[in-house]
């Protein structure tokens, strides 16, 4: 079974979520959040680092990331692990793979017309809401 991973980065308040726009399918056009493939040979969390890096240009020492949930897609044979974290200060992103904006949380994250994982993004948004104040330690 393959895997995946999505990061879920909050700036320093929380206030914020940082997003990509994808400009290849699939989900291409729609906001999404970053990630990418688990190697072989990779650990989630390395892997989960690792993507960071490479989309964004934030490094571990930016952000603690910690395992919230993950998802099994059996049909597709593919996991997706989920990882979020409050970055430690402010920084500027960079990636060249897609376009990387920081969305506030008002959004409407269910809306598959705009946003890619046919709404999994809020549920996801939602699980780590109810588990805030452990963000808010780092």
């Amino acid at each position: 079974m393959q895997g995946y991973n999505v990061l879920m980065i909050y700036n320093t308040s929380m206030d914020q979520l940082l997003m990509c726009k994808r400009l290849k399918d699939p989900y291409k056009g729609l906001s999404n959040l970053v990630g990418g493939k688990i190697e072989s040979g990779e650990t989630g969390i390395e892997s989960a680092y690792r993507e960071l890096l490479e989309e964004t240009s934030i490094t571990k020492e930016d952000v603690s990331l910690h395992h919230v949930m993950d998802f099994k897609y059996y049909m597709q044979n593919c996991y997706v692990e989920v990882y979020a974290g409050r970055l430690k200060h402010d920084i500027t992103v960079s990636g060249e793979e897609n376009e990387l904006y920081w969305s506030d949380l008002k959004q409407n994250f269910f809306d598959m017309m705009l946003f890619a994982g046919e709404g999994n993004i809020g549920h996801m948004i939602e699980q780590v809401n109810m588990s805030k104040s452990l963000f808010l330690k780092d």
